[in-house]
């Protein structure tokens, strides 16, 4: 680690969980190493179809659907020469197992509803997981749900635990739209929207010229 006292500190990207009813933080999950590329896309939430009504071709039912994906790596080769105790029992089990449970109902989930199937009830309602924040900066915090989940495990202990790992997400931001205004996580799409206005206020607005145009 530089010892220079000017040295910007490294921010992790990273995914928070937070209580779907309370809004208590259940856990903070950084990653390891930064990923080089994220991969964004914003779906048009347009009115109608190309050859829609001309009343309708300027209106917006939304938000666009904007998804992130990217690929994560984690290594435990530096908890092992330190000859830490859980990497050297277990490899990267633990962080596997937490990034995995994000998508998991929990067994207590799981147990209470056989328990009511078991006793007739009629109607059971889905489960309900945590809401799931991405954290890509002060600029990019988002409620998301992860759509896409795999993982590529590349080296293994004397005891078969994974050593090395990539994680590929796919996750799909949750607007207002899905989570309405009240929700918790309606209010930090609200923020992170207001945020991108504020961003695009701060760039340089072009002149006819450049385009070679007098006017419109």
């Amino acid at each position: 680690m530089s010892t220079f006292p000017n040295t910007p500190k490294l921010l992790k990207g990273g995914i928070i969980l937070l209580d779907p009813a309370t809004s208590a933080v259940r856990r903070i999950i950084a990653l390891q190493y930064n990923p080089d590329t994220l991969s964004r896309t914003l779906q048009v939430q347009g009115v109608g179809n190309e050859s829609g009504d001309r009343s309708e071709a300027l209106r917006l039912k939304g938000p666009p659907v904007e998804t992130f994906k990217l690929d994560a790596e984690i290594d435990a080769t530096d908890q092992l020469e330190i000859v830490d105790g859980t990497a050297t029992a277990i490899g990267l089990h633990p962080q596997l197992a937490a990034l995995e449970l994000i998508i998991y109902p929990s067994s207590q989930q799981l147990n209470a509803r056989n328990a009511q199937a078991q006793s007739g009830t009629l109607e059971i309602a889905p489960m309900e997981a945590p809401l799931t924040i991405f954290v890509w900066s002060a600029q990019r915090v988002m409620p998301m749900r992860i759509t896409e989940f795999s993982v590529t495990e590349e080296a293994f202990d004397t005891g078969l635990n994974p050593i090395r790992a990539k994680i590929s997400l796919g996750m799909r931001v949750l607007s207002v739209n899905d989570l309405g205004f009240a929700h918790k996580g309606g209010s930090l799409f609200m923020a992170y929207l207001q945020n991108k206005e504020q961003l695009a206020l701060r760039s340089r607005n072009g002149m006819f010229s450049t385009l070679g145009l007098s006017g419109i």
